[in-house]
């Protein structure tokens, strides 16, 4: 998994979300009857210059129109509210994370994830399937849950024993049945050694997994490693790659198989940055002692630089080339894609071009019709900023409110 070090460590106990401030009174809108949101500047999340002096109309959990304040009709008897000054954009989706196991810890990390603005979350193959049922379930305040189940991968003693553990091509397929029958979202595979701890699924098993799982309807997301392995995987029809390479500055060649592919995608997962960053803005939602633990480990290492350099020019070379990327955070950080946007800005992407991977891109990944931009027909999932994150990426962290199916996400009580 990724950041593998003493902030992640830390980061991923479990924490209660508290708010500095209370609500402002014109956050607090019911989730039923028609609101109008007018004034602030509309990100719509789909790559389109944004909208100054914008409306966005809100009937019920449904945004039922949203442009220039002209082209909006705003309905006899509507609520206004105005978000002069203020930033609206889709709320954030996130396509790979690692829950907590059992049901109460999985509703306070989806309830965790609303509060920082983050609407849907995967969750990649360490889940119990007794779970999933919370799948169809709608928990108030909280984020919308999607799982892999059980991933696939060789045995690998010693580590999570919620994967699969498999041998053969034959175990591949079946397994496929399985995780069919209990209905997953998409089947994720690991192929990596571990630093040459065990053996990595071969060519032949994980080629029979995604022939099995195509046949059945079910995409594969890959955990990879090394550059070899990633080519091999794509030659296969693999769907995503839940990590970038690696282990070396991918070539020409892997460049070449991206686009050749436009539909395939590709999730980062940066991993920490090896340097001393501006935490503060976490204080207020972290228990002291939390915050205290993050802040201890937050120091420059220079030999984590040079992994995060890698993996950034990795990331850039194919965003240039046009690869369809997604946002993704690994772990279970519920504030993780605010940090995971800033670092692949660092890497080279526009604000635009993160905000667009970090909402229409991941809906379409986890196939949400109903999410990632902010359009008539569409969910009233969205986050108003204090400032405009085209200007600076890290201002999505300057959440003045969240709502989410059109209802105000309280952001001033604990989660506990």
């Amino acid at each position: 998994m990724r950041r593998l070090n003493v902030i992640a460590a830390a980061a991923t106990v479990a924490v209660s979300i508290v708010a500095a401030l209370a609500i402002p009174a014109w956050a607090q809108a019911p989730a039923a009857g028609v609101t109008a949101y007018e004034g602030a500047r509309l990100i719509v999340g789909d790559g389109r210059a944004p909208i100054e002096g914008a409306t966005l109309v809100v009937d019920g959990a449904k945004i039922v129109q949203a442009g220039r304040a002209a082209d909006v009709s705003v309905p006899a008897g509507a609520r206004r509210v105005s978000l002069a000054g203020k930033t609206i954009m889709p709320m954030l989706i996130d396509t790979h994370v690692h829950l907590s196991t059992t049901r109460e810890g999985l509703t306070r990390d989806l309830k965790r994830r609303a509060y920082f603005g983050v609407s849907a979350a995967l969750s990649m193959g360490t889940d119990k399937y007794e779970l999933l049922d919370v799948r169809n379930e709608t928990i108030p305040g909280a984020a919308r849950f999607l799982s892999a189940g059980r991933g696939i991968t060789m045995p690998e003693p010693g580590r999570i024993t919620a994967p699969y553990w498999i041998t053969s091509e034959a175990e591949g397929r079946k397994v496929v049945e399985e995780l069919v029958a209990n209905k997953v979202d998409i089947v994720k595979i690991w192929v990596d050694n571990r630093g040459g701890k065990y053996k990595k699924l071969t060519p032949e098993i994980y080629g029979a997994i995604i022939d099995e799982s195509h046949k059945r309807g079910l995409r594969v997301a890959a955990h990879i490693f090394d550059l070899e392995d990633g080519k091999g995987l794509i030659r296969a029809s693999v769907d995503a790659l839940a990590h970038g390479v690696r282990d070396r500055d991918i070539d020409d060649e892997m460049v070449a198989m991206f686009k050749q592919r436009p539909n395939l995608i590709l999730t980062p997962n940066l991993p920490d940055r090896g340097v001393k960053v501006d935490m503060s803005w976490l204080k207020a939602s972290l228990p002291a002692e939390e915050f205290t633990k993050l802040e201890a480990a937050n120091v420059d290492r220079p030999q984590e630089q040079a992994f995060f350099g890698i993996q950034a020019r990795n990331l850039a070379k194919l965003n240039a080339a046009g690869a369809r990327i997604t946002l993704g955070t690994d772990g279970n950080r519920a504030w993780g894609p605010h940090v995971e946007m800033e670092d692949m800005v660092v890497s080279g992407m526009t604000p635009m071009q993160v905000i667009v991977a970090a909402t229409k891109n991941s809906a379409e990944f986890l196939r949400l019709t109903d999410a990632g931009t902010l359009e008539a027909g569409k969910s009233a999932d969205f986050i108003v900023l204090d400032a405009n994150p085209l200007d600076d990426i890290t201002n999505t962290r300057r959440i003045s409110a969240v709502y989410l199916k059109g209802a105000t996400v309280d952001r001033a009580q604990p989660v506990k």
